[in-house]
């Protein structure tokens, strides 16, 4: 069975791309299999160029195929914030939808959108990214104890659930994670040998 590693050291995210990878002939490994990992500066200006970052530098650690997500929350009537500082909007998940909540006090416009952007890198090298969203608004308070980050205020267009609410098979078939994610593997299906036993 060939493996990847995903460049990431959150067991959330590891445990969905798990259920994601759900049927696939390949072994999922991530930086928390590798605890010597030397970290790397997410200092790009867009998703696609973070994740490109921590695919490269896992990639050659790792030397194996390695993927690597950033993902964030973007709202429109805070000019796109949180973005890519999401994760870095505050210390913990309370503090940051805490923060994201009090900026929106008083505003009608609640739309936004959760991104993901997933880079693929192969022999030291990134060979693609890809890009999911999933539309929705921000909820007046935190709703639900599943997902992570920013889910409990989040309700995806077409539910009246948040994030934290659905269940997870249903968030792994809408969210913006899934969607870059199906893209990904679609790329390495049908164009890429890159899950070859060989590595």
């Amino acid at each position: 069975m060939a493996y990847i590693v995903v460049a990431t050291g959150n067991a959330h995210k590891v445990d969905e791309y798990r259920k994601l990878l759900d049927g696939q002939n390949v072994e999922l490994k991530s930086l928390l299999d590798y605890p010597a990992w030397p970290g790397v500066e997410e200092n790009g200006k867009s998703f696609r160029e973070n994740a490109s970052i921590k695919a490269l530098a896992a990639c050659k650690y790792c030397d194996v195929p390695a993927f690597a997500d950033d993902s964030g929350l973007e709202v429109e009537a805070l000019d796109g914030r949180p973005g890519i500082f999401s994760s870095r909007y505050a210390d913990t998940d309370a503090e940051r939808i805490a923060r994201l909540l009090g900026e929106l006090q008083g505003r009608e416009n609640r739309r936004a959108r959760f991104v993901c952007a997933i880079a693929i890198a192969v022999n030291g090298e990134v060979i693609e990214t890809f890009e999911g969203e999933v539309k929705g608004v921000i909820v007046d308070a935190p709703r639900g104890k599943d997902g992570f980050g920013y889910d409990p205020v989040f309700m995806p267009d077409g539910y009246d659930q948040t994030f934290g609410e659905l269940p997870q098979e249903v968030k792994n078939k809408i969210s913006h994670r899934a969607e870059a994610f199906r893209k990904a593997m679609e790329f390495v299906e049908n164009e890429m040998a890159v899950l070859d036993d060989d590595f």
